[in-house]
């Protein structure tokens, strides 16, 4: 039987975005969830640009326009989207050190139905999901 669930958690300021879904996904010991919306604002990023070996840095006032992804306690793969204060928006895989500036509000959907892992399966030089089901 699929036992959906769903989380919904505020980030305060100066929190770790990356770090602090981590520690609920690990909490909540969730094996198979995605991110279904969040809303908020930053005052640093680190984000990996595609094609890119290493993130990218930066501070200054910028708000999230998107973030997405899937989650479980095998993995995450998350991507960001942040606008400046003129409204010039990058985005790529969200890493370590990307601070929450006023908030972040985020709802994480979850399912039993399915387990989330990651391993290479030649198919890329990542790890790269591999969905079971249950």
């Amino acid at each position: 039987m699929d036992n959906n669930k769903v989380y919904v958690f505020r980030l305060k300021p100066g929190e770790d975005l990356r770090k602090s879904i981590e520690a609920i996904v690990k909490e909540k010991n969730i094996t198979a969830g995605w991110i279904n919306t969040c809303v908020g604002s930053l005052t640093d990023y680190t984000i990996r640009f595609a094609n890119q070996q290493q993130g990218t840095r930066g501070s200054d006032h910028f708000e999230i326009v998107s973030l997405t992804g899937t989650v479980s306690v095998n993995g995450s793969h998350l991507h960001i989207s942040i606008s400046d204060s003129t409204g010039k928006t990058i985005g790529g895989h969200l890493l370590e050190g990307c601070k929450i500036y006023t908030t972040a509000e985020i709802v994480i959907g979850t399912t039993s139905a399915y387990e989330f892992t990651r391993k290479k399966d030649g198919t890329t030089e990542w790890e790269e999901l591999q969905v079971n089901e249950k």
